[in-house]
């Protein structure tokens, strides 16, 4: 069966190849140490050209994922990206977690009245300012996370750049003697604009997952809106649940934004006379 490529002014087509290629490699469609089909093969499967081919192919061996032989073909490198170890940490743990391991660039830092929607989930009134703290963390040289906070001006007062160089905005807010409680959570994806392409080093209208988060203390109270978006090419989302909380709210719920068809008109019977 072919797969051709779908020929946009999005992602270009070798782009587009690598991604297929190296999705199927990282789930084990293509196990180490196997061998690829031909470029001619490839070139039918994809409907592409050879160039489009052969430049998937160099991006993904510089990548790691194929080593070539000459006179043999393509093979799967024996050596592939290490696995994803699994999350086994609490909400908390988690966030120490990424605190830890990322090091902080604070883009911005200021206080104002937010976004109509934002101020509704924080249970602000009409004129009420929070501080918004926009933020980029980064694993050596790679960008991996942009996290975008409001948080009400009555909770914010140890919040400004200095502290947030220093210390995990969590940090801040345990540290004002704020309990965590409720945490509500959706996972969304949009295509990346000119500013978030930049932020996180990938591609304008790549895919990108955006996480947002309302945190609330002990006593049911809003305390932060927090978004965060990664790019799903070097990162991702685990849940942990328990076997007896897989039917309830607590493992989330699909929401499809989509209309319902309006109901069909019934028919209506002859009538007798």
């Amino acid at each position: 069966m072919t797969e051709p490529l779908l020929r946009t002014k999005g992602t270009s087509l070798h782009r587009q190849m690598f991604l297929v290629l190296r999705e199927r490699i990282a789930t084990g469609r293509y196990p180490a140490d196997s061998l690829l089909p031909t470029e001619e093969d490839l070139c039918k499967h994809f409907g592409v050209s050879r160039i489009t081919v052969r430049r998937a192919l160099d991006d993904l061996e510089a990548a790691g994922y194929l080593r070539r032989r000459q006179g043999l073909g393509t093979f799967v490198s024996s050596d592939l990206p290490a696995v994803r170890e699994a999350a086994t940490l609490n909400f908390v743990e988690a966030l120490h977690k990424s605190a830890e391991e990322t090091r902080v660039e604070v883009l911005s830092v200021e206080k104002g009245e937010p976004p109509s929607m934002i101020a509704q989930q924080l249970d602000l009134a009409a004129g009420d300012k929070a501080v918004h703290a926009l933020r980029l963390r980064r694993i050596g040289d790679v960008p991996v996370m942009v996290s975008d906070a409001w948080v009400p001006e009555r909770f914010a007062k140890s919040i400004s750049a200095a502290t947030l160089k220093k210390h995990a905005m969590y940090e801040i807010l345990l540290n004002q003697g704020i309990e965590f409680g409720r945490v509500i959570q959706e996972v969304t994806a949009f295509a990346a604009d000119p500013t978030f392409a930049r932020w996180l080093d990938t591609e304008v209208g790549m895919p990108l997952l955006r996480l947002s988060r309302i945190v609330y203390d002990g006593a049911r109270t809003p305390v932060q809106h927090l978004t965060l978006t990664i790019n799903p090419e070097h990162s991702r989302i685990v849940v942990d649940m328990m076997a007896d909380s897989m039917n309830t709210l607590h493992t989330g719920q699909l929401v499809h934004d989509v209309p319902l068809p309006a109901p069909a008109a019934k028919k209506r019977a002859p009538s007798r006379r």
